[in-house]
C-alpha cells in the first residue's frame, strides 16, 4: 500500500481503484495530503469503472489472470484501444471478445514480448501473407534439468528464471511451459491462424522474441534484449517508433543463438494447451482457470511441481464443452473449473 500511495502522489491520476475494498480507508489516509484528491473506488465494479473512464484513447490491461477479463470488456465497450498485457482475456474469452472488438471498432495492440514480436514482424505483410507463427520460449527454470529430477524440485527452484524477472505466477508458468501454451491460444485469436500453424521452439538466449513465416517461406524475426519496456512502448506509441536511451542489441555480444524442440515429457502443459485450444468453446477458459488454481496450490505447498499438469488435465477431462459460449457461459466455466480443480486435489495428495 505504501508503494501504491507513493505512485499516486507521483503521477497524480484522476481516478484510482483497488480490488480489496477493506484497504480503501488505509489508502485514503496515505494520500490525505494530496491536492487535488483522485476519485477513489474499490472492488470489481471500481476496476471496471477505471477501465472505461474518461477520454483516454488506449487502456493498458495488465491485471493477472481471468480477473482482467471484465475490466477489459468494459474498456472495449467504452471504445478504448487496448494495449493487451493480460493474455487470459483472449485465452478464456477470445470467441466473445473478438466480435466485441469488431463491433466497437477497437484495436488490440499486444503488449507482451512474444505477441508484440509477431505484431511487429507483420507490419507490411499483406492480408493472407502469413503462413506460420513461431513462438520462442526460454525453457524456464528447468530448461537444462532432466525430467527425472522434476519430482523433487522446490518452489525456490521453480522461481529461478534464467532470463526474465517476472511475477511468481508467470514464472511458474514459464517453468511448466504453460505460458507458451497459453500464448499459442492467444496467438490463434490475435492473428487468426489454426493451431497447426503455430509452433513453439526453445530459444535459451531470449534474443529472438518470436518469428513469422510468410507464404513464400521467408522468415521474419523481431530481436532485442530481454526487456519488457520495448513491447509496452510499441503498444502505446504504435504506429510510431519513439527514440529511447536504451542499450542497442549487439550481435557480437550475443555471439550464439540456439534453438531446440521442446521436450513433451518435461512440458506436458504445452500439449494440454494445444488440446484445449483445438477443443474450443469453453475449454480454454477451463484450462486457464485450472492452471491458476494448480499454480497457487504448488506455491502454497499443497501439491508438488508435477501435480500442476495433473490438476489441469483432470479438470479438463471432467468438463463438458459449450461450443458457442456467451460471456456468462465463460464466467460460469471459469467458476466451475476453479471449484473442480480443488476437488481433484485429494486423490493427488494421497499419491504425492
Amino acid at each position: 500500500m505504501t508503494l501504491f500511495a507513493a505512485q499516486i502522489c507521483q503521477f497524480r491520476p484522476e481516478i484510482v481503484a483497488i480490488a480489496q475494498a477493506e484497504k480503501l480507508p488505509a489508502l485514503k489516509e496515505a494520500i490525505a495530503e494530496l491536492d487535488p484528491q483522485p476519485i477513489l473506488l474499490a472492488g470489481a465494479e471500481g476496476v471496471e469503472t477505471v477501465a472505461a473512464y474518461g477520454d483516454a484513447s488506449v487502456v493498458v490491461t495488465g491485471i493477472v489472470g481471468c480477473a482482467g477479463l471484465l475490466p477489459t470488456i468494459a474498456a472495449i465497450k467504452a471504445g478504448k484501444d487496448l494495449a493487451l498485457a493480460n493474455k487470459e482475456t483472449l485465452i478464456a474469452a477470445g470467441c466473445v471478445v473478438n466480435p466485441l472488438l469488431k463491433h466497437h471498432r477497437v484495436r488490440i495492440l499486444p503488449a507482451d514480448s512474444e505477441h508484440s514480436a509477431i505484431f511487429q514482424c507483420l507490419q507490411g505483410v499483406p492480408p493472407g501473407g502469413l503462413r506460420k507463427i513461431i513462438l520462442t520460449a526460454s525453457g524456464g527454470a528447468f530448461r537444462d534439468r532432466p525430467v527425472e529430477e522434476l519430482a523433487q524440485v522446490t518452489i525456490a527452484d521453480a522461481l529461478k528464471h534464467p532470463n526474465w524477472s517476472m511475477g511468481r505466477k508467470i514464472t511458474i508458468d514459464s517453468a511448466t511451459l504453460m505460458n507458451k501454451g497459453l500464448e499459442v491460444i492467444e496467438a490463434h485469436f490475435l492473428f487468426g491462424l489454426d493451431y497447426d500453424q503455430i509452433q513453439i521452439v526453445i530459444h535459451p538466449q531470449s534474443i529472438i522474441h518470436s518469428l513469422v513465416e510468410v507464404q513464400d517461406t521467408s522468415v521474419l524475426a523481431q530481436m532485442g534484449w530481454p526487456d519488457m519496456r520495448l513491447p509496452l512502448l510499441y503498444a502505446l506509441s504504435y504506429p510510431d517508433r519513439l527514440p529511447t536511451p536504451w542499450k542497442s542489441l549487439d550481435l557480437v555480444q550475443c555471439a550464439t543463438l540456439t534453438f531446440r524442440e521442446p521436450d513433451h515429457r518435461k512440458y506436458p502443459c504445452m500439449q494440454l494447451a494445444y488440446a484445449a485450444g483445438r477443443a474450443g468453446g469453453t475449454m480454454p477458459a477451463v484450462l486457464n482457470a485450472a492452471n491458476e488454481v494448480a499454480v497457487d496450490l504448488f506455491l502454497t505447498e499443497r501439491i508438488p511441481f508435477l501435480g500442476i499438469p495433473e490438476v489441469i488435465e483432470r479438470t479438463c477431462e471432467r468438463h463438458r464443452v459449450i461450443d458457442q459460449p456467451s460471456l456468462e457461459d465463460i464466467l460460469e466455466a471459469d467458476r466451475w473449473a476453479r471449484h473442480t480443480a480443488h476437488t481433484v486435489l485429494t486423490p493427488l495428495s494421497s499419491v504425492f
